[in-house]
């Protein structure tokens, strides 16, 4: 399983974002991979997944299903996401 959170890395979200992924290194010594929207594979991602609200944290099964969306600048407890990450 991996996580990945979609967004805008010039919008007000993306502190929020940022601090987000890098807490989560530091408490759980995993990494959740930040795909910025802006880039072929940013916008490609969202459209396969057919996201349209950001920032978006997705959980993803090992062959690339969609275990558990998080949309929106609110974001979920560290401890949820956390086991998305094993």
């Amino acid at each position: 399983m991996k996580v990945i959170i979609l967004y805008h890395p010039r919008s007000e979200h993306a502190r929020i974002v940022e601090d987000f992924a890098r807490d989560f290194t530091k408490q759980h010594d995993r990494k959740i991979e930040l795909i910025s929207l802006e880039s072929r594979d940013g916008a490609a991602t969202a459209s396969l997944y057919d996201i349209t609200i950001y920032p978006s944290i997705i959980a993803l099964s090992d062959d690339g299903q969609i275990l558990k969306i998080w949309q929106g600048s609110s974001m979920p407890l560290m401890s949820e996401v956390s086991y998305y990450t094993r």
